[in-house]
């Protein structure tokens, strides 16, 4: 994208900004600024600052030090009201949207237009109408939220920010759900955007989408700000050496482990609409590759395994032996672990420590069942795991959910490495998680597996899959399509099984 001109003026400037929680110094002196019409990306690990600076624009948090400017003159934001009054609006990953109200409600709520308490509903849908047509969005105005995919709530938010006048909006991991095509309308979006003259702050993980989508790129490391580039000069090799201080020679550091004995069969797996015939084994020191399309069946099949849903036939054998899981806690019992997609609302329990999220599952081990807590117990224990596993935290007592994104993965992978499973489900490992954060959790799968675990790795991102597997099963609308080896899998083939384009067995 063309930058700006080198002399407009930024609308938004913040000057030697500094924040500073318990233990940790989350931002020192950051410069930082955004022109008008521009698309600024920011990027830095989990840990790095970037949420943090997020939530002191937002009114979310407040600075302890520095200046920020709005149009040129220093502003104080004590709170989102604030925030959105000056046209700072912010879209996160999770969106802030009414499932059961319209497109246009979302749009408008809290500002529905209208008389002597009367809503005007015509107007409102003509105007929802009019932002949705500038943004290229074709959805309806009158469809509930909750049937929408998540690139249509997406835009349903942008166009919400745009009804607020919004000057600025900061978008945060907006590709992370999003399919290649749904990206492509999005970075259409953007482009309207800018057109328009808003300026927007583009955080994401996704190296490659700097170029295609940015005119500056700003690096946070350790709470400060390291460099700030042009874009289009960015290389992915430079981006990473910014982000973690070196360069990261192995991306996907993948060792050859001898494998042992069966550990999981699956044989003849249904639920009706959803699964179908599934069968496949998982033998110890293997990581078997999951791969297919949004919508293939592949985070279901790690929930029916996990007891999360319930199969309508079929049958799941441990160590060679048939097992009836009708419930997580009996997955767990017969050495079955899972790290789910959705890390926050079902891996972790954010509003307690990081021992307790680390010894949760093993507690009937730990402490015998019924019997009381042993708090020093369960602090030496999760001080091993915080230890072995390089948790960054100040201590086993800090809750998860102040943790950045790849620490409250790891303290999901220390909670089945705890429990002793045999068998561990991985759901998108690395979404959401910078790049320094992916290695780390590529080694931890790594060391698992030699030490004899069994991992089963879901991913919808295909260099992961072919980095990291040792064979790959692809899925298509609930049904495993094909199966290659390490040496076979390339993208193409991938692809052309989750497409339907390659026969089954190919």
């Amino acid at each position: 994208m063309s930058s700006p001109a080198p002399d407009s003026s930024p609308l938004l400037a913040v000057h030697r900004l500094s924040k500073r929680f318990p233990g940790v110094q989350a931002l020192k002196e950051v410069d930082f600024d955004v022109r008008p019409g521009e698309v600024h990306v920011l990027l830095g690990e989990n840990g790095a600052g970037k949420s943090t600076l997020v939530k002191i624009l937002t009114g979310a948090q407040q600075r302890d030090e520095g200046e920020i400017l709005w149009h040129g003159q220093p502003v104080e934001i004590p709170d989102p009201h604030t925030a959105q009054k000056l046209g700072i609006s912010v879209i996160y990953q999770e969106f802030n949207l009414v499932p059961y109200m319209t497109v246009a409600e979302n749009i408008f709520l809290g500002r529905e237009p209208g008389q002597r308490g009367v809503l005007d509903r015509a107007a409102m849908q003509q105007r929802a109408r009019a932002i949705l047509d500038e943004l290229g969005v074709a959805v309806k105005t009158t469809a509930r939220v909750a049937d929408l995919g998540v690139a249509e709530q997406q835009m349903t938010e942008i166009a919400k920010a745009l009804s607020l006048d919004a000057e600025l909006i900061i978008m945060d991991e907006p590709t992370a759900t999003l399919t290649d095509h749904e990206i492509a309308q999005l970075f259409q979006a953007i482009h309207r955007l800018r057109r328009r003259g808003v300026a927007i702050v583009y955080i994401s993980h996704r190296l490659n989408e700097v170029a295609q989508v940015g005119d500056r790129v700003t690096v946070l490391r350790d709470g400060r700000r390291v460099a700030t580039l042009e874009a289009q000069e960015a290389s992915v090799e430079t981006l990473i050496r910014l982000m973690v201080g070196h360069d990261l020679r192995e991306q996907y550091p993948k060792q050859a482990v001898a494998l042992g004995e069966e550990v999981l069969r699956v044989e003849g797996l249904n639920r009706i609409g959803v699964l179908h015939d599934i069968s496949f084994s998982l033998r110890r020191g293997e990581i078997l590759g999951i791969a297919g399309l949004v919508g293939a069946g592949r985070t279901e099949l790690a929930r029916a395994i996990f007891g999360a849903d319930p199969i309508d036939s079929g049958r799941i054998s441990i160590h060679g032996r048939p097992v009836a899981i009708a419930s997580p806690l009996q997955a767990i019992e017969h050495g079955i672990g899972l790290l789910p997609e959705d890390r926050k609302a079902q891996g972790l329990l954010l509003m307690q420590s990081v021992a307790n999220n680390i010894t949760l599952a093993a507690l009937p081990r730990l402490f015998g069942g019924m019997r009381p807590l042993s708090p020093r117990m369960e602090a030496e224990v999760a001080r091993r795991y915080i230890n072995e596993l390089r948790i960054r935290t100040p201590s086993e007592t800090r809750l998860v959910r102040f943790l950045s994104g790849g620490n409250q993965q790891k303290v999901v992978i220390a909670k089945w490495l705890c429990s002793q499973s045999d068998v561990l489900i991985f759901d998108e490992p690395t979404r959401g998680i910078d790049v320094g954060a992916k290695v780390e959790v590529y080694n931890l799968m790594t060391e698992l597996v030699r030490r004899g675990a069994a991992v089963m790795m879901i991913s919808s991102d295909l260099p992961e899959v072919l980095g990291m597997s040792d064979r790959i099963l692809v899925m298509r609308k609930g049904r495993i399509v094909g199966e290659l080896s390490r040496a076979e899998a390339t993208q193409e083939r991938i692809l052309g099984l989750a497409f339907g384009e390659v026969a089954v067995g190919a």
